[in-house]
């Protein structure tokens, strides 16, 4: 079960915005590598990518969410089935990213290139935008609320800044509140910390 945990802890993606331009047989290819979050957030960018280049003869695609890399979608948008946005989803598989996007609008130029042709263009393409755009490891962290005594604030504090966790939001009274982010590896450990300081109370 560890390499499962592992999977959830951290994840690849990639680092910024990245382009990439490939002609095969007098077609253009276009291709862009984005980070996204969500579903919403990748059709939102399909759509404006399909809106900036109506004139191209197809507008391709793949994205891929979710630390444990479990949503995914592509679409060959024209091309012969399996040419396009099968290949492009391979290349985001071979960088073992997730939270991107990857569209390839290709403008034809009047050569077929046939069904080895496109693949093997669709996939260089989307590799030169991957590339481009460079990777980084992302940690997955989820919050943690709760309250605890003033007197025990000196307490508090040396739990957060020994594991270097960062405060979200916090409130300082009699009774303080606190919002901090956790990765998830440390997260059952900081809570035993806190939950070892008698006045912590976990929301």
């Amino acid at each position: 079960m560890a390499g499962k945990s592992e999977i959830y802890e951290k994840f690849l993606t990639v680092a910024t915005s990245g382009e990439g331009r490939l002609t095969e047989k007098m077609s253009r290819f276009i291709s862009f590598a984005i980070g996204v979050d969500n579903e919403q957030s990748a059709k939102d960018l399909i759509k404006k990518f399909s809106n900036d280049y109506h004139d191209a003869r197809h507008v391709c695609w793949a994205y891929m969410l979710g630390a444990d890399r479990s949503r995914y979608l592509s679409s060959d948008n024209g091309e012969p089935s399996g040419t396009a946005g099968k290949p492009i989803l391979g290349q985001i598989n071979s960088f073992s990213l997730t939270n991107v996007l990857v569209v390839v609008v290709r403008y034809f130029g009047g050569i077929k290139l046939g069904t080895s042709g496109l693949i093997s263009a669709y996939r260089e393409a989307a590799r030169l935008a991957l590339e481009d755009a460079g990777v980084k490891e992302v940690t997955c962290e989820t919050t943690m609320e709760f309250t605890y005594g003033y007197a025990d604030m000196n307490r508090v504090m040396k739990i957060i800044k020994e594991n270097s966790l960062e405060i979200k939001n916090q409130a300082i009274d009699n009774e303080c509140n606190m919002l901090i982010s956790v990765p998830l590896s440390i997260f059952d450990t900081i809570k035993l910390k806190l939950e070892n300081i008698s006045s912590v109370r976990i929301k």
